[in-house]
């Protein structure tokens, strides 16, 4: 069969960025007040249109730098993850025209404070729970809206691959610095799961998983307490036997 241009209608590409840290003990996403139709006031992943020239990896980090201030590093750096979560076509999530976005995922530690900026009205971190809240629930700003276009959907996806890579992973030492304790990473385990563990279970599990974690020879009392063993991050990307996630 030809190919038939008027078959086929211009569409859009755009990235969305589910960007998540530890804060405060809670898994934490970056949202976004858009400040432009449509769902002008409403909280989103921050994102936008993928420039003609532009590779979607290059797409994502600029539109995280214009609406957020926020600079991550490409894969391979020592302290961001970053990889393509997954792709959301449905022909009415944009009511402009037909979009399709490629989602992002960024895990990272100690992240600042973000700086809105582009169509972005204002960016904050907030917990994963209160954004995937269903609408009407009490939120902190008020509001009683979901997230704008189908963001819960993808937002959740990103957390769920989450909470699944850290189970057969060394992902969860992403969320933590270059240098940190056994109780530090129970503790985005924890968040990340939003279960509580036991520490000395955990601490043998994680410990006698080959590759998993490296002492550093140092320690420190930053936790309070007694001084920790310090460890970072080994050469181990598949942990066997993996962690596996509590039921709950």
């Amino acid at each position: 069969m030809p190919y038939d241009p008027s078959a086929y209608p211009p569409f859009a590409v755009t990235v969305d960025l589910v960007v998540l840290t530890v804060r405060r003990h809670a898994l934490c996403a970056l949202a976004v007040r858009r400040g432009e139709a449509p769902f002008q006031g409403q909280w989103a992943l921050p994102g936008g249109f993928v420039r003609p020239e532009e590779d979607l990896g290059v797409a994502a980090a600029r539109e995280l730098a214009e609406e957020t201030g926020l600079r991550v590093q490409e894969p391979g750096g020592d302290r961001a993850h970053l990889e393509q979560l997954a792709t959301y076509g449905d022909p009415g999530r944009d009511p402009r025209m037909r979009v399709v976005s490629v989602a992002h995922l960024v895990l990272a530690p100690d992240l600042p404070a973000p700086v809105s900026g582009g169509d972005a009205k204002t960016a904050r971190w907030a917990p994963v729970d209160r954004l995937l809240a269903p609408a009407g629930a009490d939120r902190e700003d008020g509001s009683s809206s979901p997230l704008a276009f189908d963001h819960a959907r993808i937002l959740g996806d990103g957390v769920e691959r989450a909470r699944s890579k850290i189970e057969y992973s060394s992902l969860a030492t992403a969320f933590c610095p270059p240098e940190f304790t056994v109780g530090e990473l129970r503790r985005v385990y924890e968040a990340v799961w939003g279960v509580a563990l036991d520490p000395r279970n955990f601490h043998r599990k994680v410990t006698g998983t080959p590759g998993f974690l490296v002492p550093t020879g140092g320690t420190t009392t930053r936790q309070g307490g007694r001084p920790a063993q310090l460890f970072r991050a080994g050469g181990a990307t598949l942990l066997n036997p993996p962690m596996l996630r509590p039921e709950v």
